[in-house]
């Protein structure tokens, strides 16, 4: 996938992401936090802060091409928990929304940030050291 594309699907998906979403549940906490979901048994405030984490923060990462791969996680996860857990009886136009955006944020997981990333702009370069990890930088 082209670097163009790259920088479109980010910022479609994780400005849709955070401003859609996160951003609502962040703004909302307290109307939120009593009918918020429990699918891990933490309390629905521990799933509504995690939900937050990834809407608000790992969105903006991938936005702005920031540790794209590493943010795209914790997107993958509250995708893969709405979709096959929380929505798992409801029809298929309910699990629709979730599951392109697990689609979009694997996608960008698989092809990393781009040259039109933060971190390019920067030239973020891993070390021997983490070169295990070195994909999740890129």
């Amino acid at each position: 996938m082209n670097d163009l594309g790259l920088l479109i699907l980010r910022v479609f998906f994780g400005g849709t992401m955070l401003f859609a979403h996160g951003w609502m549940k962040l703004s909302n906490y307290s109307m939120f936090v009593s009918q918020f979901p429990d699918p891990i048994g933490f309390g629905p405030d521990v799933a509504l802060s995690l939900a937050i984490f990834a809407e608000v923060f790992c969105a903006g990462a991938v936005v702005l091409g920031l540790l794209t791969r590493l943010a795209t996680i914790p997107l993958m996860i509250t995708m893969a928990v709405a979709s096959f857990v929380i929505h798992i009886n409801d029809p298929f136009q309910k699990q629709e929304l979730s599951l392109v955006f697990l689609v979009a944020f694997l996608v960008i997981f698989i092809s990393g940030s781009g040259k039109y990333s933060l971190q390019h702009v920067l030239g973020l370069t891993t070390t021997h050291r983490w070169k295990t990890f070195s994909f999740l930088l890129k």
